[in-house]
């Protein structure tokens, strides 16, 4: 499922500029080729050439161009599922390994950002807001047992009235606030990596096509327009692998997401609706996520499908989810909305893996990809170097793969998703 058609982005109109990079129009050879530009082979192409190794990016558009560039730039803690799920699935000891590498994660991105001079308007917090009076409950004993069995600090329960003063809708009942995360603007967090892969020496071709990889020592890359021959591949696709390596097909679900950007509230109004300029994301299991941009907008995620088109009204697909949280602004006018496609696991953790000796690959952030990603890149790197300690935690997970694999996974998550949007409006 690759949903390539034009993006009415906010991301896009307020990008960076950097000059395009060229498509390759000839065979080359290298030590590490990495297939896809978003977070992950953006990281691997950078921690590689700083590491020496000669790496050469593939990417089929512009780097940023997938969920990379057009997500709702929520730097979050932990990882996608709670710690207690996580120490159920892997086991106490390995549970805290993921924990501490979901804390470095967040301290990569700032790192980088701040190493490199990223301008993409890094923000500290996000809200988490509980949409059922029971959930608040749950967030409050969550808050407490990651301070009590993890160490961590930064987060603390918010009760109802303190949650409609912060947000100005009656939508939730409680929650808590991490004051560790953050949010940025995504694709310019994408362009400023890339822009420091390419000055570590990192050859990195837009425009480019992968149609086949050919197994071996060294490793075959077909593409439209030339041939790359490298000692090691990495698979950094996430929601847009298609076909390329049948392998991994059934590990991963892409499902597609959407966010629209209002006019520019004012300072007052914005105010009046995310007191403290915070990110926030809801209980809900099909999630609703939201947050201030630079210029004073409301950044709206909401709804989801799971086909290869997107709706064919954005703008009131997405606005109707935004009116059940703010029915105040119903008078605002929405100047951006667009969708991106994104990879998810069955339990909703990262798939990690190789095949032989020379081919990674990494995917299915489930929506918690901007420090995951980031971090995974990295880990690939140390792995293709030689050490693969802190790659083989992630890549121990347990992993089930779609019932029916790539054929029946579609019509089984559509059922398994309605029942939950079921659940989230009971």
């Amino acid at each position: 499922m690759i949903h390539a058609g034009p993006v009415d982005s906010y991301y896009q109109a307020t990008a960076n500029p950097l000059p395009p990079r060229p498509a390759l129009d000839h065979d080359i050879s290298c030590d590490v080729c990495v297939i896809g530009g978003g977070y992950t082979g953006l990281s691997a192409a950078l921690h590689l050439s700083e590491a020496g190794f000669d790496t050469v990016l593939l990417e089929a558009h512009e780097i940023g161009f997938g969920a990379s560039g057009r997500n709702g730039g929520q730097l979050g803690s932990g990882q996608r599922r709670e710690q207690g799920d996580v120490e159920k699935l892997v086991g106490r000891d390995d549970a805290r390994r993921l924990w501490d590498l979901a804390e470095e994660s967040k301290q990569l991105c700032k790192a980088l950002i701040e190493r490199h001079r990223i301008d993409c308007d890094l923000k500290p917090g996000i809200l988490h807001a509980a949409h059922k009076p029971a959930m608040a409950g749950e967030f409050v004993r969550y808050a407490e047992y990651l301070r009590s069995q993890y160490d961590y600090a930064h987060v603390r329960p918010v009760d109802c009235n303190e949650m409609r003063a912060m947000l100005g809708t009656e939508a939730y009942y409680g929650g808590s606030l991490d004051t560790d995360a953050a949010h940025l603007h995504p694709l310019n967090f994408a362009l400023g990596i890339g822009a420091a892969a390419a000055q570590a020496g990192a050859r990195i071709f837009e425009g480019t096509r992968v149609l086949s990889v050919a197994d071996g020592t060294p490793a075959s890359i077909v593409t439209d327009k030339g041939t790359v021959t490298a000692r090691h591949v990495i698979y950094a696709c996430n929601g847009y692998l298609g076909d390329l390596d049948k392998r991994l097909a059934g590990r991963v679900m892409p499902i597609n997401n959407f966010v629209l950007a209002t006019e520019p509230l004012g300072p007052a109004r914005a105010k009046e609706i995310i007191r403290d300029d915070v990110a926030v994301a809801d209980s809900k299991f099909v999630i609703n996520y939201y947050r201030l941009s630079a210029d004073g907008r409301l950044l709206f995620g909401g709804g989801e499908n799971y086909s290869p088109n997107f709706p064919s009204d954005l703008r009131g697909f997405v606005r109707h989810y935004m009116l059940k949280i703010y029915p105040q602004l119903s008078d605002v006018a929405i100047d951006y909305a667009w969708g991106g496609t994104l990879a998810i696991t069955l339990n909703r953790l990262p798939d990690f893996g190789r095949f032989g000796r020379n081919l990674y690959f990494a995917h299915g952030y489930s929506g918690h990809g901007v420090g995951m990603a980031t971090l995974a890149g990295k880990l690939i790197a140390e792995a293709v170097a030689g050490t693969a300690e802190r790659f083989d935690v992630f890549a121990r997970i347990p992993t089930r793969r779609f019932p029916g694999g790539a054929l029946l996974r579609w019509p089984a998550l559509v059922l398994g998703m309605a029942y939950y949007s079921l659940r989230d409006r009971l």
